[in-house]
């Protein structure tokens, strides 16, 4: 496979950045692979894995040259990141993220991207409750959908070879606008795992159930919705500041939703509860029809998209 860029700089180590890096790293790509983390344990876990080529302890070091820069931290620090590369960074080096939220991120970075520089908004629709650098894994992108939230400043070129990248990690790509982006995540993604988090706590915070009792007697339907819960707090909770207005929009319709559901079971509406799920239960099978085609290959990881 020939490489996309020469030179590849992975800002955060984590299991999405890892998983970059062991993906590229699959491909025999010719590209050299740079990694950069705040912490030294977790530069040292990422040589250990192999997750890149080389780890820089400085940022500045590590964009040097770099044709394709890729944030792959939490959503807050993508602000001061740039801040501080940007005028380091050569003529001609492109810039995207893996962040769960476009819109606001891209207008936060708007002004300080300099004009020589393009930044190519990214999202790809993979990952799993898992953090750190142990966590990454050469596969997740396999036959997953990545999401490019391209803006009026971005060329033609540097969207195709962002497009290029991701597919050659084995993605399905897609062009949306952000606004629309959010919106979509925030319904598939965004709420799902704001409900998972909040029930946890409910069931914890249950008076007359102990913590025991919860884990004891947890069916399997507690286990599975919940297990999102154990997901990365720090970017869960940049991702519902970055993407607020569209979680909220969402959870009015969803809430409205639940109270129909309240309401009926209030009334003992079995004919209403019955017709409801019904509906949603064919809609699941859709959903798990589409999965099936789309991801044939299992690798053996529980998979949960952010």
């Amino acid at each position: 496979m020939n490489n996309v860029f020469n030179k590849v700089c992975i800002i955060g180590l984590g299991l999405i950045g890892g998983s970059i890096g062991l993906s590229l790293k699959r491909l025999n790509s010719s590209s050299q692979v740079v990694g950069y983390a705040k912490t030294k344990s977790t530069l040292k876990r990422a040589i250990e894995r192999g997750l890149v080529d080389k780890v820089e302890e400085n940022l500045i070091n590590a964009v040097n040259d770099a044709d394709f820069v890729i944030l792959a931290t939490p959503l807050s620090m993508f602000k001061s990141i740039i801040g501080e590369i940007s005028p380091f960074l050569k003529e001609g080096c492109i810039i995207s993220d893996t962040g769960s939220a476009k819109l606001s991120v891209i207008k936060e970075l708007k002004n300080i991207i300099p004009g020589n520089i393009e930044f190519v908004p990214g999202h790809p629709i993979a990952g799993t409750e898992e953090s750190g650098p142990d966590s990454g894994f050469a596969e997740l992108f396999d036959n997953r959908w990545c999401i490019l939230t391209p803006t009026e400043d971005n060329t033609s070129n540097a969207i195709h070879l962002v497009k290029k990248f991701w597919e050659s990690l084995g993605s399905k790509v897609e062009i949306m606008e952000p606004s629309h982006h959010d919106k979509v995540l925030a319904i598939t993604s965004h709420i799902p795992h704001l409900i998972a988090f909040n029930i946890v706590g409910t069931a914890n915070n249950l008076a007359n159930v102990t913590e025991k009792e919860v884990v004891k007697y947890s069916a399997g339907g507690f286990r599975d919705f919940t297990r999102i819960a154990a997901s990365d707090p720090k970017m869960w909770s940049d991702i519902f500041t970055y993407n607020s207005d569209a979680v909220l929009e969402m959870l009015e319709l969803f809430s409205n939703d639940l109270a129909k559901l309240k309401d009926a079971v209030r009334k003992k509406d079995s004919d209403l509860l019955f017709s409801n799920f019904e509906k949603t239960r064919a809609v699941r099978k859709n959903i798990i029809d589409a999965g099936q085609e789309d991801n044939s290959i299992d690798f053996g990881r529980k998979k949960s998209e952010d």
